[in-house]
């Protein structure tokens, strides 16, 4: 005999049990969503351009749904209360709220878009650090070089001669600068609650000007896929006092370890999981080479391949050649050595049974091999 469960019993409703729980867990994921509550004044801006943006958009969206529902309800089969009109064709009324809806909504997009990208220009300088608080003329931002590398990000403050890997520490409404450039592949530095994702190339430098208003503990992310390590390539971004910043420059000051060109090309190699690291000492020129791709000795930089070589031939166009022709001789015409692309055939390409075919081996820079056989 089975017997049918008591009113109000478990196994009654426990599909509408989990899906309640289900709704109200995935409603509080939300409540605390840092690109819509995020700290700085420059991600505020771009949280309130997407929730215009959406706003504007659901104007359609809703009532089109809605209608959808309303239309299919009144004119079923059954309901043979319903006009029935065959022979209609047009209605100026309709045609009106058809066409010109949707192109009020798009003018007020475009307006939206179009003063917020330009207010929010990455590589324009902040015009202020919150709502009411204009940035003073005569105010200087924190200046921060950013390298991406395989798989970790180092930070180099130059007015301070201190560096950093993985690790992100700025004042608290200071305005702050980003250089950015990138040791081997295309990658994206992305600091939601700070500022928009800008893209990190190398031989390129590219601009991020963000701010934060409030202190705390920020999560700081690769937003472009570059490899294995990527899921790893994260950071914590310090939003501090302006006091508590000097005790931190400081502190990195007494550590021993210097950024040379040496420990940049050991730091470089592909790692995973790397712990932050601080560096005391930084080669002012670094960053620089960085750009150039000349970092490893015996390389040529590449702001002077076009001065490599034989001297520029100055003599006069000929009549015979095109207008822009290349002046050079056929002698003197080849080409320069491909600084970007790697050299030879990548690990594993003839063996796919061995090799590192997915760039995944663990090679430790030398400070960290020395903290992890401390640890071990």
């Amino acid at each position: 005999m089975i017997r049918r469960p008591a009113r109000g019993a478990p196994g009654r409703t426990p599909f509408v049990r989990h899906l309640a729980a289900a709704a109200a867990l995935f409603a509080l994921g939300g409540c605390n969503t840092v690109v819509i509550h995020p700290a700085g004044d420059v991600a505020v801006q771009q949280s309130s351009l997407i929730v215009w943006s959406t706003v504007l958009m659901l104007l359609i969206i809703v009532p089109v749904m809605a209608l959808t529902v309303v239309f299919a309800w009144r004119y079923r089969e059954q309901n043979t209360e319903a006009s029935y009109e065959p022979d209609w064709d047009h209605s100026t009324g309709l045609e009106l709220v058809i066409w010109a809806a949707p192109l009020l909504i798009i003018i007020a997009l475009g307006a939206l878009t179009w003063v917020g990208t330009h207010t929010l220009d990455p590589y324009r300088p902040l015009a202020r650090t919150a709502p009411g608080k204009p940035v003073a003329a005569n105010a200087k931002p924190l200046e921060v070089q950013v390298v991406s590398l395989d798989w970790k990000w180092l930070f180099i403050y130059p007015e301070q001669g201190v560096a950093t890997v993985n690790e992100l520490v700025v004042p608290v409404d200071r305005p702050v600068k980003f250089t950015m450039t990138s040791s081997s592949v295309m990658n994206a530095l992305w600091v939601p609650a700070m500022a928009g994702m800008i893209y990190t190339m190398p031989g390129m430098e590219t601009v991020l000007h963000g701010v934060l208003n409030r202190t705390g503990k920020f999560e700081g992310r690769s937003g472009n896929y570059s490899g294995a390590g990527f899921s790893h390539m994260t950071f914590w971004t310090h939003s501090v006092t302006p006091a508590r910043f000097d005790q931190w420059v400081a502190g990195v000051k007494r550590n021993r370890w210097q950024l040379d060109n040496a420990t940049y090309l050991k730091l470089a190699k592909p790692s995973e999981k790397v712990r932050p690291i601080g560096f005391g000492t930084v080669d002012a020129s670094l960053f620089k080479r960085v750009v150039a791709m000349c970092v490893k000795p015996g390389t040529s930089c590449m702001q002077n391949m076009s001065h490599a070589g034989p001297a520029v031939n100055d003599r006069p166009q000929r009549a015979d050649e095109p207008e822009g022709a290349l002046t050079r001789d056929a002698g003197e015409k080849g080409e320069s050595p491909h600084l970007s692309a790697p050299h030879g055939d990548a690990p594993g390409a003839n063996d796919p049974g061995a090799g590192n075919r997915n760039m995944t081996k663990l090679e430790i820079p030398a400070p960290l091999r020395a903290t992890a056989s401390k640890e071990a």
